[in-house]
């Protein structure tokens, strides 16, 4: 029970097809890729050096607005190479964190590396807390906190928007290619994993699917940022120094 048939190169091509977010390479990591148990156990140098990154591309005025948004993106690939496999094929890939390397120069899809080898598992909901909830979520945002002061509830409402966009991606895709049990699935796991209790305050997931956060990850905040389409907002808070 809850061992799954091995997910092979065909199929995870399959579920790249969905989208960048969703492309999962294999292969031995090498520098500058970094497990990410290790950036969870203390060795956050690349993730300081991811947020940098983004502060300067956004033009960020706090270095927590660039510690949400990437946050925000590394929570979205996490959700979206377990749950792709998951509706697609019933499987969720072994993505234990000293696995699934990672290299923060690069984007989606360039930036996540599985090591060859390992087993799949039944595409429960158990098995995606597991893997992704507790394996990395939980684990990301306490490293992202260690090198900026970030609100936690913001972190777990970026958790929340990540799952929700990856459930949109994949049940969209899935109605334009004719395939609605993939897109159900997805749907039907996304639902069950808003139950968790790290989740169950972020937001609600209603059909279409539609998602509406109880939180904002800053980006308006960017000078060339506004608001997200799931954010709490309906315009953006006024800043100091904003004229009236």
């Amino acid at each position: 029970m809850g061992r799954a048939r091995a997910l092979n190169q065909r199929d995870l091509a399959q579920a790249s097809s969905i989208g960048g977010f969703f492309a999962l390479r294999t292969g031995r990591a090498e520098h500058p890729w970094v497990p990410l148990a290790t950036l969870y156990a203390g060795r956050t140098a690349p993730l300081a050096s991811r947020i940098d990154t983004v502060a300067a591309r956004l033009r960020a005025p706090e270095r927590r607005v660039a510690a949400s948004i990437a946050h925000l993106g590394l929570a979205a690939r996490l959700w979206s190479i377990a749950l792709g496999p998951a509706a697609l094929h019933g499987a969720v890939p072994d993505l234990a964190a000293d696995r699934l390397s990672w290299d923060g120069g690069r984007t989606s899809p360039d930036d996540l590396l599985l090591a060859p080898g390992g087993e799949a598992r039944e595409a429960t909901v158990e098995h995606l807390v597991e893997s992704v909830l507790e394996g990395h979520l939980v684990p990301l945002g306490e490293a992202v906190r260690r090198d900026t002061p970030v609100s936690s509830a913001l972190l777990r409402g970026n958790a929340g928007s990540a799952l929700a966009g990856a459930v949109r991606e994949l049940h969209g895709w899935a109605r334009k290619l004719g395939r609605p049990e993939v897109g159900e699935r997805a749907l039907a796991l996304g639902s069950a994993l808003f139950a968790h209790p790290c989740l169950a305050d972020t937001g609600t997931l209603s059909p279409g699917p539609a998602f509406r956060r109880r939180s904002c990850c800053l980006y308006y905040r960017c000078p060339a940022g506004g608001l997200c389409g799931d954010c709490v907002f309906e315009r953006p808070p006024r800043r100091a120094g904003d004229s009236i």
